[in-house]
């Protein structure tokens, strides 16, 4: 039990200690006309919010995902793993205009993204919403496990490496308290594993923030797969897949902010979870997971 209390001790400690207040970044430049702070970082849990950083402003990102935590007492609830991880570096250099590069271990995927806050909510509800624009790309290096027996390698060719992900995300801050965001959203695969597969998928995606204290606040994040994807019908007896939930509890404390989050889904990135999520919460098919930030104004 030790070396899971020093795990968790230390993903706090670098949390609190070296983190920075993740709103430190995120539009300094605002005046008193634009509502600020709809959320607390660029990302919820799992996805994007209509958040980027600030000016001149690099974002380091740790994103980790314990074992499910049906998999048993023997491998202590999912903390024994196997786990995922991300790698993350975010750029502002306007306070608008954001891009980011990350490196995930599941399917040895790097991905790559665009984002862009095209309008700003106001105070006085001249604008009453903020849109941000979100274009993301993503390349598996995973070698085909099956080309010797199949006598063919399906990464033959580069393009199948490839998917990509859209997003116009609309958000409101209400209150001071409450945030909530909604987007659609559409992943294109060049290459799907099966005949029958489709290589459209799309949904709408919802995200809240409700903060019932000073310093304490809860998230919620859920994507919904609107159309048949796979040979089963999408929602039915038969569908391989789920969609991704994921609850979190966030608290602040001397400016600083710590994330403690369950969810369904083992990927990171939206053209794993959004489609691909194979767990499920009614039986326990969750994962305990934690997200770091580290701000550097350059």
């Amino acid at each position: 039990m030790k070396k899971y209390f020093l795990l968790i001790t230390l993903i706090a400690s670098v949390t609190f200690v070296n983190g920075q207040d993740l709103l430190s970044g995120i539009e300094p430049e605002a005046t008193e006309d634009f509502s600020i702070a709809t959320f607390k970082s660029t990302r919820l849990i799992n996805m994007h919010t209509i958040e980027t950083t600030g000016p001149r402003t690099l974002d380091f990102r740790i994103s980790h995902r314990f074992g499910a935590i049906n998999s048993g007492a023997n491998s202590m609830y999912g903390l024994d793993g196997p786990a995922s991880i991300r790698l993350g570096l975010e750029y502002s250099p306007d306070g608008r205009f954001m891009f980011g590069i990350g490196r995930s271990s599941l399917d040895k995927l790097v991905d790559g993204f665009l984002k862009y806050k095209l309008l700003r909510q106001k105070t006085d509800n001249s604008m009453p919403i903020s849109l941000t624009l979100l274009a993301c790309a993503y390349y598996t290096t995973l070698n085909d496990p099956n080309k010797e027996a199949n006598g063919y390698d399906k990464y033959e060719y580069t393009s199948s490496r490839f998917s990509y992900c859209y997003e116009l995300m609309f958000a409101r801050k209400f209150t001071p308290s409450f945030s909530l965001q909604v987007a659609p959203w559409f992943v294109h695969y060049n290459l799907v594993d099966n005949i029958t597969d489709k290589n459209d998928v799309y949904g709408l995606s919802g995200l809240f923030r409700l903060k019932f204290t000073k310093r304490a606040a809860i998230t919620v994040e859920y994507g919904y797969r609107m159309n048949d994807y796979t040979a089963a019908k999408t929602g039915s007896a038969d569908d391989p897949y789920h969609n991704t939930f994921s609850v979190g509890y966030e608290l602040e404390t001397g400016g600083h902010v710590f994330q403690i989050h369950l969810t369904n889904s083992v990927g990171m990135t939206e053209n794993q979870f959004f489609p691909h999520t194979e767990s499920e919460w009614n039986d326990a098919g969750i994962r305990l997971g934690f997200n770091i930030s580290r701000v550097f104004t350059l």
